[in-house]
């Protein structure tokens, strides 16, 4: 049965390869995002311009499903951001950017949505976090609490959707090899790196995570931690926390040397 299906950041990375993977199926894939880009993801014929800050885009995007499709099936509320920095050096503007878009963002999607998914007695709102709202690396204080965030949310309308047959999931992926570390706002050098590298080293590609994703929500599942190390983590931390608080201070006490060389050459040049 061919779904009605709305994702936003739905031109490149993740986002892409979920518009590939839905159209492929046979869906209906309405790809919503700040920019045309030069290619629709191959099998989509449809595009909306979508700030995900912007109530008007979001109201554009609802009345576009009820007046092309009479509704929608699927909502991906999967456009986002990433930071990393210390706390010292995170400006007011820095937390602004990342909850307006990573929180705020996802939860306008939500707002508009729901009152059409409610009166369809169905549907399925797909929320994309990460498993940095669970792990809680130091360094990314605003990105973490910006995803940890989402899946409070998610497990929030879980419950109060439910009755009206309404379901939810959150997707937590780990690093995906996509072009957000590009537009990764970071006032520390070091910690852009870090980022970057973790990445490149331990990354899936957005097409393994994609499939994961159509997979486990096809099934009804709410959390879906994407990459086998981080599900690994994440039990560790409830099981073992002891462990785990002492691995996460190891890394962060390697970080931290190369922070304060950082910080004396930074001074140095400032004199």
């Amino acid at each position: 049965m061919s779904r009605r299906i709305l994702i936003t950041g739905g031109a490149s990375g993740l986002g892409r390869a979920l518009a590939e993977r839905y159209a492929a199926a046979g869906n209906r894939v309405l790809v919503a995002d700040r920019d045309l880009p030069a290619e629709l993801p191959a099998g989509t014929e449809s595009f909306i311009r979508l700030d995900v800050r912007i109530h008007n885009d979001w109201q554009r995007a609802l009345n576009w499903c009820e007046d092309h499709w009479g509704g929608l099936d699927i909502l991906v509320n999967n456009a986002g951001v990433m930071a990393a920095g210390r706390i010292e050096r995170l400006h007011a503007d820095d937390w602004n950017w990342i909850l307006d878009i990573n929180l705020k963002g996802v939860a306008e999607g939500c707002r508009t949505f729901v009152p059409l998914l409610k009166r369809q007695g169905n549907g399925h709102i797909v929320n994309v976090a990460s498993s940095a709202g669970m792990l809680n690396e130091p360094g990314m204080a605003s990105y973490n609490a910006s995803k940890a965030a989402v899946i409070s949310l998610s497990e929030t309308l879980r419950h109060e959707l439910g009755p009206f047959g309404v379901h939810v999931s959150v997707v937590c992926p780990g690093p995906i090899r996509t072009n957000l570390r590009a537009a990764l706002h970071s006032p520390d050098p070091v910690l852009a790196e870090l980022a970057d590298r973790r990445v490149r080293d331990r990354g899936l590609a957005a097409q393994q995570v994609a499939e994961q994703l159509v997979g486990a929500v096809s099934k009804g599942r709410f959390l879906i931690v994407t990459h086998p190390e981080h599900r690994r983590a994440v039990c560790l931390k409830r099981l073992l926390p002891r462990v785990a608080d002492a691995r996460t201070a190891r890394r962060w006490r390697r970080a931290t040397r190369r922070l304060r060389t950082q910080d004396e050459l930074e001074q140095g040049r400032a004199a």
